[in-house]
């Protein structure tokens, strides 16, 4: 990020919140700026994303104007772009490539005396790698900020093994900070079976002992599952699965490997001391099964062993590095690509492909530039590859440096069996070699085949290998009516054909939440977008291949629709933010992200976005926490006491509860009642629910009104906003601020020590006694007053004693003069916005509640003011 000391910028909060639910992270970085400055000064915003991740939002907040990006096909905003440049209204940055990063860079105008917010949310699924997943986010801020959080939250319905928080990274060349030696100061880990939680809040001192630009660097968290299940973890929700397969406990399949490397002029100095370095420890890692040989090539060709190669026996490793003078450059040459991989086949080719035991035949391509000698056509020498090496051995290029043909060798590779991977010209170039070649040094399986029954629109399915410490990945639909889903697995290893077979369940996993998740529907919309993420890669890859111009268009114009849909910012879509031009003076420039304009359009809610993951709720605090949700049930901590109370106010569809009223502060909180089915058996007592939560904000006069219900949120005061469910939105005003997930749950701030949180709980396949229902969470209530009261706010600062009679099993709480019997129990309880929970809470029953509270704090019989702006009725609060 620009500095924003030397452009006057104050940053007042960075904060990333990630939630990961099996594999696939969802990540949310929002950063505030004040201009404290007489003029108006220009607020950048750039940030590194991994190279895989889809970017799904961005929110502009500028003057307590709200914008938000939509996605556009690339054409089509890049119109819009050029007329609002040709208009003068904005200027473009285009992002660039940085390693296995992109940049996402934007600007703005930010008038004297205001703030500007800006929000990114991006997606990406964690791949595996040497047997941990790692999820990695950019902390730059580029000063010390008062407020700086990362809060990364993981669930994993087979259960986490371990979690471990990197020392910060501060470079990709694994350059490192003073804090090297040690786990990031502040940094909290709390890890359960299914659930952890990652929290990183470094003081403004030690931000300022990290450098006098506060934190320059990644926050990276490493973990890996537990998969007990040689077939793998298969989750189905609303019609969607994804398969994970990463049988652990398997022998290595030995494997014949030829090293192909380029040697021409452009290689020498830096770039071969370091390929030669690599190869050392690359040799001394082969099994001694294995089989080996080397290939070197310039505008000529060269084959250490010619004909066949040879075992990986310690005495052929040293004779290979008593003259590893082969790899001295020939200066001047240049570089015949065709004739180096033609020999290479040849020599894995003339080995016995299929002896016992059999060996993988794997080649390993390392070149720095183009071809310039020989066949230079690149569809030549596809076609030439494809035909050498048969559909039957497996090819990883290796592109060193930026003048390598990098398209080129993916082409390579993709079209046989292998990948391709850029490698840096920076010091540890040594170990980036090093670390691809652990990555494929221990194949378990080979030719692997994955299919199911009653599945489709499935990702890809068939994988040449599988590597130690690697994972394999399906996702696709249950066809509809499907009652059994059978997955069928056929693979070859160490001991011959593997074959596996399993019947689920298609509704085996709808039912059930997991890990740190809130709720189902949340679970549930991570498979559906999986999907698609893993669909549109596909279309892309396949398109890289294709050589039809008919078929490239069909392929476009297939990931295009699925990246609209899901409002995926991909190589096919851009976004597209536009400003009117009377308010010209609040921003100035837009930026695109890598490679893509942005061109600006007022928006105050989104459309058309499809389904969406949800933002991670804010960590909880380490304060009292108060709660009503389900039928409705109240859990309240008592203050002063580790002891939790809990009880049921029954009351009538239509009736308003008082949950929270601080007149001091001005603020109010009621929930409106809906009805639902009694339970059989239990016909004379009424079942009910919240459906909607108003908040209104004060004094002395009404500033804010803020109503909740099923579909989203309304905001008055200031004008009028409607932010609905399913969109990312962040709102700041004066003493307000409101963060909408991307799945069901939205954040009040309202001042210091003031903090709501409202879920939404959906069902898929709702039973007849179910029905869709809020719930409200005081996550913070230390800002409340003396005078605050209502069935929640009241417990903020009241004073509740548990007293014990001599009589066993005779308890009771005092509150001034009420004594009521209270009973100790252990039920399901919702305390938190996270899942509910197993715990002991004292019981108070009937009109105990009452006497304990003091009133009823319900208003019967309210009716209902016409429906608000989202649809639903806004009811009046009590005095």
């Amino acid at each position: 990020m620009a500095d924003w000391n030397q452009l006057g910028l104050t940053m007042t909060s960075f904060s990333i919140r990630s939630t990961i639910i099996s594999r696939y992270a969802s990540t949310h970085v929002q950063t505030v700026l004040r201009n404290t400055h007489p003029e108006a000064k220009e607020a950048i915003f750039d940030l590194d994303l991994p190279a895989s991740a889809f970017i799904s939002n961005f929110t502009i907040t500028i003057n307590n104007k709200f914008y938000v990006a939509e996605v556009k096909e690339k054409h089509q905003a890049k119109k819009m772009y050029d007329e609002a440049r040709r208009q003068g209204k904005t200027a473009a940055h285009v992002g660039t490539r940085d390693r296995e990063t992109e940049k996402f860079r934007v600007s703005a105008s930010v008038s004297a005396g205001n703030q500007v917010s800006f929000e990114l949310s991006y997606e990406e699924l964690l791949h595996r790698h040497l047997g941990k997943y790692q999820h990695a986010v950019s902390v730059r801020p580029r000063q010390v900020v008062g407020n700086l959080t990362v809060e990364v939250s993981i669930s994993e319905r087979t259960g986490i093994d371990y979690v471990h928080v990197l020392p910060l990274r501060t470079s990709q060349t694994g350059g490192r900070g003073e804090w090297d030696a040690d786990v990031p100061p502040s940094t909290r880990v709390e890890k359960g079976s299914h659930c952890a939680w990652i929290v990183f809040t470094p003081t403004p001192q030690e931000q300022a002992a990290f450098s006098s630009a506060g934190i320059m660097g990644d926050f990276v968290v490493q973990y890996d599952v537990a998969l007990p299940d040689v077939a793998g973890d298969v989750q189905i929700y609303n019609g969607y699965f994804v398969h994970y397969f990463a049988p652990r406990g398997l022998l290595p399949v030995q494997k014949n490997v030829v090293f192909v490397i380029d040697v021409s002029g452009s290689m020498y100095g830096t770039k071969m001391k370091q390929t030669k370095k690599a190869m050392h420890v690359i040799l001394s890692d082969l099994h001694p099964d294995d089989c080996f040989n080397i290939v070197t090539f310039s505008d000529a060709v060269h084959v250490w062993k010619a004909g066949r190669s040879i075992p990986a026996t310690a005495h052929n490793i040293r004779s290979w590095k008593t003259v590893n003078q082969i790899l001295l450059p020939f200066l001047p040459s240049g570089t015949d690509i065709n004739k180096a991989l033609l020999e290479a086949a040849s020599v894995l080719t003339q080995s016995p492909l299929e002896p016992s035991p059999q060996r993988i035949p794997l080649l390993i391509f390392l070149t720095d530039g183009e071809a310039t000698a020989g066949v230079t056509s690149g569809t030549r020498i596809l076609v030439n590859a494809r035909q050498a090496l048969r559909g039957i051995i497996s090819l990883f290029g290796l592109a060193f440096g930026d003048d390598a043909d990098y398209g080129l060798l993916r082409r390579l590779a993709l079209e046989n069996r292998g990948v391709a991977r850029r490698i840096y010209e920076d010091s540890d170039a040594a170990l980036q070699l090093t670390g691809f070649y652990d990555e494929i040094a221990s194949p378990l399986l080979y030719d692997v085949a994955l299919s199911y029954r009653d599945g489709i629109d499935l990702t890809r399915t068939l994988f040449p290998n599988y590597f130690h410490g690697s994972e394999l990945v399906v996702a696709g639909r249950v066809a509809p009516g499907a009652t059994e889903f059978h997955i069928q697995t056929v693979s070859h290893g160490h001991n011959g054909q593997l074959s596996l077979e399993n019947d689920i369940s298609a509704n085996a996993t709808e039912a059930a939440t997991f890990g740190c998740s809130l709720d189902l529907g949340q679970i549930g919309r991570f498979v559906q977008r999986l999907w698609a993420y893993f669909t549109i890669q596909d279309l892309l890859q396949a398109r890289f291949r294709s050589n039809d111009t008919t078929a490239r268009r069909l392929l476009i114009e297939k990931a295009t629709n699925l990246s609209l849909k899901y409002n995926f910012v991909t190589p096919v879509t851009s976004l597209v933010v536009v400003k009117l031009e009377e308010e010209e003076n609040a921003t100035a420039q837009a930026i695109g992200t890598p490679g893509t304009p942005l061109v600006r359009q007022p928006r105050l809610s989104g459309e058309g976005q499809g389904q969406q993951l949800g933002f991670p709720l804010p960590f909880l605090h380490p304060l009292l926490s108060f709660a009503v949700d389900g039928d409705p049930h109240f859990v309240v901590q008592l203050s002063g006491s580790l002891e939790t109370l809990c009880f049921t106010l029954d009351g009538h569809p239509g009736d308003v509860l008082q949950l929270v009223t601080d007149p001091a502060k001005g603020l109010s909180v009621h929930g409106h009642l809906i009805g639902a089915p009694a339970r059989p058996g239990s016909e004379d007592r009424l079942r009910t629910y919240l459906d909607g939560i108003v908040v209104l904000v004060g004094p002395p006069r009404l500033r804010y009104a803020i109503t909740v219900t099923l579909q989203g949120v309304a905001l008055k005061g200031e004008g009028a906003l409607d932010l609905p469910f399913g969109h990312p939105a962040w709102v700041s005003h004066p003493g307000l601020g409101i963060r909408v997930g991307l799945g069901a749950n939205v954040t009040l701030q309202l001042g210091t020590g003031l903090e709501f949180v409202v879920q939404r709980h959906q069902y898929g396949h709702p039973s007849y006694l179910q029905r869709d229902h809020l719930g409200f969470y005081v996550v913070d209530g230390s800002g409340l007053s003396a005078q605050a009261h209502g069935l929640l706010g009241q417990f903020q600062n009241a004073d509740i004693q548990l007293g014990h009679s001599t009589v066993p099993g005779h308890t009771w709480l005092q509150r001034g003069s009420a004594i009521v019997p209270a009973t100790r129990v252990t039920k399901l309880l919702k305390d938190s916005p996270l899942p509910a929970h197993q715990a002991p809470c004292w019981l108070v029953k009937g009109n105990d509640v009452t006497d304990l509270l003091g009133g009823a704090y319900m208003m019967p019989g309210v009716v209902a003011q016409p429906p608000g702006r989202m649809g639903v009725p806004v009811f009046p609060p009590s005095c």
